[in-house]
């Protein structure tokens, strides 16, 4: 006998069975006794484990016991705090197998109903998206029987919470019901897209987005758009601003006829509206618009609006619509993009918003294979020059980062004779911020411009950061060094870079000897362990005789840190015991404190 059986009265209420003590359960049952009493626990951090374990508990009750126990029980727990409801929602919508199957799933509505009226939106939310979930597997009997009444209900709940929840159900079961049932469900959606609270609006223009492919034809035109068309002129511009994404789902399902005779002066209203949150939602969405409408009305029609939301007075919109420019020009001729845009470009590119520079930058490179090479080089190239000594470290970065389109545009001759003098120039700018930026972009250049070319314009530039008057600079372009060598690969970097690097263990400076130890330090990552055996470890353990302390001691942490990289291969292993270990030794005796100290740390580490 099921040893639950034993211990609870299935008779009794719903809450007699949370109460009931379970004492001396054998191993796995006992586990199941103790999350029971988690569920009603004080602490939320208890209850929201025992909630996380639902499906484990449904399966040791078996599927009776969960639906006439346990349910009812979380029926009456709703009233908990939002982090359970939300763990809640999303577990009571994977019960369906622990209730027995779609034949049960109607149990599992009344707490998700609940939950979908709460005050907490995420909650709501997840509820929403349980139900919908569950509304896909229930029997078509009890689609009219248990979920319509429920989505009624929430419809006309005297609280908007539960009105909102209700927007986001008419898409998932439309299909699924009669044809005298949708009559009332249009009715009843219609009457939440015009309801006083400006939430169950917002809610039900977002629900129409995915409403709209559940209907036919004939219902977009004679019920879908009249509600589009109200809520595109609501008063609350929180409200406009989620038709624009409607407006993207009608115009897929209408022809191109219609989509101009009905939809394109809401588009037009929405593009030129009061609200710049409006504006922002139509730039941020306009090539998804373009798509949708079709290339013949996007070029009678569009691009004016496009040139607007570029020159917009509110920095936001204009950084929007930049970031679209590359995917509208595809749908316009050249000489447009030349007469038309080219000029906003230029505008941008001095915006006195930072962000919209940035996101100029970020997608200006994407022109390029559009208008071709000659007018890349007209229009193009003077702009990415002004770009690449803007203040503002995103716009830099932006420009460099797509190097590679222009690349493929105009070649690699041209953008080095263009853009490498500029970047030269900021390489040695007196502020050591702006070097500092430079060498953060290094990598990327090298991956746009190839070994061979890097290695003709740019690896005397590397080198000569190592010997920067600022720290930062010196540490910055060891890092750089490792990730050239990342790029190009351990064979360049010994030619290349390795030979380099050695000269200075020799300078006269101590700071650039020691900034040898941390290149060769921090390359060695990159490197093979024969090429650390060969030219890493002798030209650090020689450097322990530099009559500079600072020397001496950052030799020992380099040690340190060589080798976990030597133990990886037998045959550098042994390197540790016959030539690490003894300079450590050595460099423990030494005169100075802080060597004899990081010398006796990094010997502790090799013994551990």
């Amino acid at each position: 006998m099921n040893t639950f059986d034993m211990e609870i009265d299935s008779a009794a209420p719903p809450v007699d069975f949370m109460d009931e003590d379970l004492p001396g359960q054998p191993e796995g049952l006992s586990e199941i006794a103790t999350l029971i009493d988690e569920l009603k626990h004080e602490d939320v951090q208890y209850r929201l484990n025992a909630v996380k374990k639902l499906p484990f508990i449904a399966s040791a009750l078996g599927a009776e016991r969960t639906r006439t126990e346990l349910i009812p029980f979380l029926q009456e727990s709703i009233d908990d705090e939002d982090e359970v409801l939300l763990v809640l929602a999303e577990e009571l919508g994977n019960l369906v197998p622990s209730v027995g199957g779609p034949e049960y799933t109607y149990y599992l509505l009344p707490p998700l109903e609940n939950i979908a009226a709460v005050e907490e939106a995420t909650v709501r939310d997840k509820a929403v998206g349980s139900l919908c979930e569950i509304a896909k597997v229930l029997p078509e009997i009890h689609v009219e029987e248990y979920f319509l009444p429920l989505l009624k209900r929430l419809s006309t709940g005297d609280w908007f919470t539960s009105r909102t929840s209700a927007t986001g159900l008419y898409p998932a079961i439309y299909q699924r019901a009669s044809a005298s049932v949708q009559a009332d469900l249009k009715t009843l959606f219609a009457q939440l897209a015009e309801d006083s609270s400006p939430m169950v609006r917002r809610a039900a223009t977002k629900a129409l987005v995915n409403f709209v492919p559940q209907v036919s034809h004939e219902e977009v035109l004679s019920t879908i758009i009249p509600l589009f068309n109200k809520l595109a002129e609501d008063d609350q511009d929180s409200v406009r601003l989620l038709t624009v994404e409607v407006l993207v789902s009608l115009a897929t399902r209408l022809s191109e006829e219609q989509r101009k005779e009905l939809l394109l002066s809401a588009f037009k209203a929405l593009s030129s509206d009061k609200a710049w949150r409006v504006r922002y939602m139509v730039a941020s969405k306009y090539v998804e618009l373009s798509e949708s409408y079709g290339q013949a009305i996007v070029r009678e029609n569009f691009t004016s609006a496009f040139v607007n939301l570029l020159r917009d007075t509110e920095g936001e919109v204009r950084t929007a619509a930049a970031s679209q420019i590359p995917g509208y020009a595809k749908f316009i001729e050249e000489n447009v993009i030349l007469q038309d845009l080219l000029p906003c470009v230029k505008l941008l590119v001095s915006d006195e918003n930072q962000h919209a520079r940035a996101a100029l930058a970020k997608d200006i490179s994407g022109l390029a294979p559009i208008i071709g090479q000659d007018a890349t080089m007209e229009y193009l190239l003077p702009l990415f020059l002004q770009q690449l000594t803007d203040e503002f470290p995103d716009v830099r970065l932006n420009v460099i980062s797509n190097l590679e389109t222009i690349n493929n545009a105009i070649g690699i001759e041209r953008v080095s004779q263009a853009l490498l003098p500029a970047i030269v120039e900021l390489s040695e700018d007196k502020q050591w911020r702006i070097r500092l930026a430079i060498i953060e972009y290094i990598p990327l250049l090298a991956k746009q411009f190839g070994s061979k070319f890097f290695e003709e314009k740019l690896l005397e530039l590397c080198m000569s950061w190592l010997r920067d008057l600022v720290f930062s600079i010196r540490e910055a372009a060891t890092i750089n060094l490792k990730k050239l060598t990342e790029v190009f690969g351990a064979e360049w970097a010994k030619e290349a870079i390795i030979p380099e690097v050695m000269k200075m263990t020799t300078d006269e400076n101590y700071l650039h000897r020691m900034t040898t130890i941390f290149a060769l330090t921090i390359m060695a990552e990159a490197l093979t362990s024969n090429m650390i055996k060969e030219s890493i470890l002798p030209t650090i353990i020689e450097m322990s005789k530099d009559p500079i302390p600072n020397i001496r001691f950052n030799v020992a942490k380099s040690l340190e840190s060589l080798t976990p990289l030597l133990k990886k291969e037998p045959d550098t292993a042994a390197l540790i015991t016959s030539s690490v270990k003894p300079t450590l030794e050595k460099l423990g005796t030494d005169e100075d404190g802080d060597v004899k100290f990081f010398a006796t740390r990094a010997l502790e580490s090799i013994v551990l």
